[in-house]
């Protein structure tokens, strides 16, 4: 596994622009919201998640968002997802929860998990994601995580991530 460090040699050689902020540690959306009021662009949110069929998805969508779990799956291309276990993550992507991240792909083998990118992050000019732990938070443009996924291997799935309607 090529780890944060593998992650930060690749930004370097890519000569990909990018912001740093370390942090406290931040296991849930709900903590993280103290943490990005000082950091500006998209603050995102991930499911890692398993379908019935045994693939696996990492799905990032912005952090405000509240996912229609019941329509999720059919905007992905899958019949049912459930959440992925903690040793199941550990094992393909090299991560503990609350460390969830689009960026733990380069750790993953092409083909071992599909990951999924709101419409609106591949889009917007700058998304705050954790570089592999939860302690950190790197601000990259949307398209360029979709230009790592791909470089990395990985053919990512941009899609509209369905919400539930506001409460």
């Amino acid at each position: 596994m090529r780890g944060e460090a593998g992650l930060l040699a690749d930004l370097g050689t890519l000569a990909i622009p990018f912001a740093a902020h370390e942090h406290d540690a931040v296991f849930t959306v709900a903590e993280s919201d103290a943490v990005n009021a000082d950091i500006p662009g998209a603050h995102t949110k991930n499911l890692f998640l398993k379908d019935n069929g045994g693939a696996f998805w990492l799905v990032t969508m912005p952090s405000e968002a509240r996912v229609d779990l019941k329509a999720l799956p059919a905007a992905i291309g899958s019949k049912r997802v459930s959440f992925g276990k903690a040793d199941d993550m550990d094992r393909l992507l090299g991560i503990a929860p609350g460390s969830v991240t689009p960026l733990a792909a380069i750790n993953a083998a092409p083909g071992s998990i599909t990951v999924v990118l709101d419409r609106g992050l591949a889009v917007a000019d700058r998304v705050n994601v954790h570089p592999l732990r939860n302690t950190a938070t790197l601000g990259l443009a949307g398209a360029t995580i979709v230009d790592l996924l791909r470089h990395w291997g990985h053919q990512p799935l941009v899609a509209a991530i369905p919400v539930q309607d506001p409460v």
